[in-house]
């Protein structure tokens, strides 16, 4: 994982992306015990705004000798999917990631709160999973979450989530 996040931070020093951090499920493992995933979600905002914002990056990654597979990019044998910011929630939370070392590298990693968040804006059934694992296993700054919850209008989801599975 080292070698591949070592590529991730190359396209941000190429000024290939602007900004990056890890998201999804090996976001969720940063915080909380291991759980089933099958790749390396990078949320990046794009140098440029435009219809074609992966160009660059498969671009880049192609002469580097890395390949293309179906929606991933497969970087030293782990599949990478890059997932340019596609609102103002997703922005905010690259923006005010949290650095974080895997190995001797420093990356990104999205905050636990906006993760959370991110989470209950998408809330497919693993999602729930995701959450349940979080809220029992992590620090949660409650508070801060809420803020989030509340300006992104997902703070009502959150309250039926609570109610539903713990009865609050």
């Amino acid at each position: 994982m080292e070698k591949v996040l070592k590529v991730i931070k190359e396209l941000k020093g190429k000024e290939v992306i602007r900004n990056y951090a890890i998201g999804g499920g090996i976001a969720v493992m940063y915080y909380v015990e291991p759980l089933l995933t099958y790749d390396l979600d990078i949320f990046f905002i794009p140098v440029k705004d435009s219809l074609d914002v992966l160009s660059p990056i498969y671009n880049y990654l192609k002469k580097k000798s890395y390949r293309a597979y179906k929606e991933h990019v497969i970087i030293e044998g782990v599949p990478v999917q890059f997932i340019p910011v596609y609102n103002e929630l997703v922005r905010e939370a690259v923006e005010n990631s949290v650095e974080a070392k895997y190995g001797r590298i420093k990356t990104r990693v999205i905050s636990l709160e906006y993760l959370v968040t991110i989470i209950f804006q998408t809330f497919r059934p693993k999602d729930r999973e995701r959450i349940i694992k979080i809220m029992e296993e992590a620090e949660v700054d409650l508070i801060f979450l809420k803020k989030i919850l509340k300006k992104y209008n997902l703070y009502e989801k959150f309250k039926k989530f609570r109610r539903m599975y713990y009865g609050k």
